[in-house]
């Protein structure tokens, strides 16, 4: 038994060295449990180490099913859903402490894309030995310090580097960079990311999407649009064509419609936009119909162009007479 001072007794030295112990794995246990909480359910045995597990601890844990061994050093607690962000932390964690999400699945991180990518991108550095696994695509190369934040626990590309990128590859496109040229980030930004990183897989494309998002979007929006109609084999139609004091960029004028492109939404003001409906109430009450396309539209939704303009002419056919 233990005493205190004056003799008194309370408690053995046993129960004492038990409650003591108890209080420790109580502690450990309320460590590991914020630490899976904040990190989707998932954790590396580095971390687990850190947090004051053994490696036979972790093993244990693996034995009884509590804990799935995803990859070598990488564990998921089996007592939660496998979310997209856990997939995410499984793929970029299993390649090491330096390996860093990017493309669509940074971009899904960053909250810039709504859905996760099927195939998670991970960047590693040039120099590894790492394999590819299942549905993660590798890259390997070296990332200036400027283009890798951390965000909850996670490396991920930067944001402005993770636009670039991400739009140039199938999922993004010129949806993704207007939407974070809307709410995100600025131009300047994303041309700086791009020009530090040239030699990228899919810089041409980036570039492409740059120059429009600045100001040239509108004269390849046009000319996309040429390419539209000419290869739905749709006629009658004439660019720049004049409608009483205005130039609408596409004419149809045996049926009176009038095809307009815009550019990058993130360039509309309030000027911008007055104006614009001003210019297209007078071309309606001309007795023109006005359809409207986006720079998404002509590159993403082609089809739908060429469907929407048919379904124009055919509707306006019966009832549109001379010029």
């Amino acid at each position: 038994m233990c005493t205190i001072p004056g003799g008194e007794r309370r408690f053995s030295c046993t129960n004492r060295w038990k409650w003591n112990r108890g209080a420790v794995a109580s502690r450990l246990l309320g460590v590991l449990e914020d630490y899976l909480r904040d990190h989707d359910g998932v954790i590396t045995l580095a971390q687990a180490r850190a947090a004051g597990l053994s490696h036979d601890a972790v093993n244990r844990r693996v034995r009884s099913g509590r804990w799935l061994r995803c990859s070598p050093g990488v564990f998921f607690a089996d007592d939660r859903p496998f979310t997209d962000a856990s997939r995410i932390r499984v793929a970029v964690w299993s390649y090491g402490p330096r390996a860093t999400a990017s493309g669509l699945a940074a971009a899904w991180w960053h909250g810039v894309s709504r859905f996760a990518p099927d195939v998670m991108e991970v960047t590693v550095p040039k120099v590894s030995n790492h394999r590819r696994r299942y549905r993660v695509r590798l890259r390997r190369r070296d990332l200036a310090p400027a283009d890798v934040v951390e965000r909850r626990g996670l490396r991920v590309t930067a944001l402005a580097l993770t636009v670039v990128e991400a739009a140039a590859r199938r999922g993004g496109g010129a949806k993704l960079m207007d939407s974070a040229l809307q709410r995100h980030v600025e131009l300047p930004q994303l041309w700086r990311a791009h020009l530090r990183n040239k030699g990228r897989t899919g810089a041409p494309r980036s570039r492409m999407l740059l120059q429009a998002a600045g100001g040239g979007a509108r004269s390849e929006a046009e000319r996309l649009l040429h390419e539209i109609l000419r290869s739905a084999n749709i006629t009658g139609w004439k660019a720049n064509h004049r409608v009483g004091g205005y130039r609408v960029d596409v004419g149809f004028p045996a049926t009176k419609l009038a095809l307009e492109v815009d550019g990058f939404a993130f360039h509309s003001g309030v000027n911008e936009f007055h104006v614009d409906r001003t210019r297209q109430n007078d071309i309606v009450l001309l007795g023109w119909q006005v359809l409207r396309f986006t720079w998404l539209d002509l590159t993403e939704y082609p089809d739908r162009v060429s469907a929407v303009v048919r379904a124009a002419i055919s509707a306006r056919l019966p009832t549109v007479t001379g010029d």
